[in-house]
């Protein structure tokens, strides 16, 4: 566990303090203690509990103030929760969105072993998509005075001052309640805010939708070249490869047209046989294959897998703004396959997103399954599918290193399930779903028969 102030910080802490200083946000100003808020656990089974806050003594009736949260324990045990303050420029964004990965990483790294869990929280106002602000909720079993020494130092050392800090316990008449501290300096202990009564909300988000769904454009899945050369912008005195991405980006033209030949894209998760059929498919074709991240920019790729989901996106979307200016030059002198192109890039953003099940993504014909409309659109996208059995049999087979999204899939078949569904609910241009399970000659066949009808090829 992390260790108080007058003993040795683990290594982790060692390394965050000397960069704690870049990471920390603007100050802000303090918000009212009873200002209306909600907030959604996302709990080991997938499933997510929401809830709230009444400053109201009166006990509500039962289910809504008498049944207890799933999110929290029995009066045996604790729990705390923090969020990081909500931010609006980009050059807030990509702090916050660094602050919680650190953050994300230093609780990982403690052993509160059978003591608790840490799950995923988010606080939200149903008036205000902007003050959607992402934390943590630690579930304490053993009630350990330690554990909470420990994160309170960790919050003084990373949250901006000065942090705020969320001990619930239970009342004597089976109420839940919340107990807000700001934390001061070191040794300085902390300041009651305010008691507040923990309530159940209702199942759902503003507008019916995961709270996270108002916030995934230009957060995680973005809509144009210039949202996502922001982030990036905001990141070059934190990651020196964000320039040279960035370089590239600019050396592209904006809305480049495509040639007169077909562009093609095959889409799908890993082990579904996108090699062999985007192989076989230049061959038949002959046709140039294209792939993304592109080879400029491909070395960096491990780099930006380690940023948060914000930065993540970021590059891979201008990544695929750098591939159009290729498809742009090769398709008027030959067809062209791409080898994973937006489809890709929005599906994976959209299911780590959204936490939960497949029931929380977004509904159909949401904005965020649109093309974007600065990037190059392919003629045809072919979505390989195998079942899960048999994509697991051809990892096993590969013996390669897996991503930490692909070893996901592996682990999580709901984030499968909702990766699948994503793709599924693209639009403009839609995925044409293609088994790949049949052998090799068959699948290239039921390829090249979908690109000549939807190209008008003979």
């Amino acid at each position: 566990m992390l260790q108080r102030s007058a003993l040795p910080l683990s290594p982790l802490l060692l390394r965050v303090r000397g960069g704690a200083a870049a990471m920390a946000l603007p100050p802000k100003n303090a918000s009212p203690i009873h200002t209306e808020r909600c907030f959604v656990a996302a709990l080991p089974d997938a499933d997510l509990v929401y809830f709230t806050l009444s400053s109201s003594d009166r006990k509500l009736p039962a289910p809504r103030g008498g049944t207890r949260p799933r999110c929290f324990l029995p009066p045996t045990g604790r729990c705390y929760s923090f969020c990081i303050p909500a931010a609006q420029s980009p050059s807030e964004r990509v702090r916050a969105a660094r602050l919680h990965r650190r953050l994300q990483q230093a609780l990982s790294e403690q052993p509160f072993g059978a003591r608790g869990k840490v799950l995923s929280l988010l606080s939200y106002s149903p008036h205000d998509p902007a003050a959607l602000e992402r934390g943590f909720l630690v579930q304490d079993a053993q009630r350990s005075p330690e554990t909470e020494r420990s994160l309170e130092e960790l919050l003084r050392l990373l949250m901006p001052a000065p942090a705020r800090f969320c001990v619930y316990e239970e009342a004597a008449d089976g109420q839940l309640w919340r107990a807000l501290w700001r934390l001061k300096g070191a040794g300085e202990g902390k300041e009651l805010l305010g008691r507040t009564r923990v309530v159940l909300a209702a199942a759902e988000g503003p507008s019916g939708l995961h709270p996270a769904a108002l916030q995934l454009l230009d957060s995680a899945v973005f809509s144009s070249r210039e949202a996502a050369c922001r982030v990036l912008e905001e990141c070059t005195s934190l990651i020196p490869e964000a320039k040279a991405v960035l370089d590239f980006v600019n050396e592209c033209p904006k809305n480049p047209k495509k040639g007169d030949f077909p562009v093609v894209v095959i889409e799908g998760l890993d082990a579904t046989g996108k090699t062999t059929v985007t192989q076989s498919l230049k061959t038949s074709l002959n046709a140039v294959l294209l792939g993304t991240p592109p080879s400029c920019v491909s070395q960096w790729r491990k780099i930006f897998d380690e940023e948060p989901t914000l930065i993540r996106r970021a590059f891979y979307a201008l990544s695929n703004y750098i591939v159009a200016s290729e498809i742009a030059e090769e398709s008027t002198k030959s067809p062209v396959i791409v080898d994973r192109y937006w489809h890709s890039t929005a599906a994976y953003a959209i299911a780590t997103e959204i936490s939960g099940k497949v029931q929380n993504l977004p509904p159909c014909h949401h904005q965020v399954y649109c093309w974007p409309e600065d990037l190059l659109k392919p003629d045809v996208v072919l979505l390989l599918t195998v079942s899960p059995e048999e994509r697991i049999r051809r990892l096993q087979g590969r013996g390669m290193e897996k991503t930490r999204e692909e070893a996901e899939l592996e682990a999580n078949t709901l984030f499968r399930q909702k990766v699948e569904e994503s793709y599924r609910r693209m639009v403009n241009p839609a995925c044409q779903p293609v088994d790949a399970s049949p052998s090799r000659e068959e699948v290239l066949q039921t390829a090249l028969h979908l690109i000549k009808q939807q190209c008008h090829l003979l």
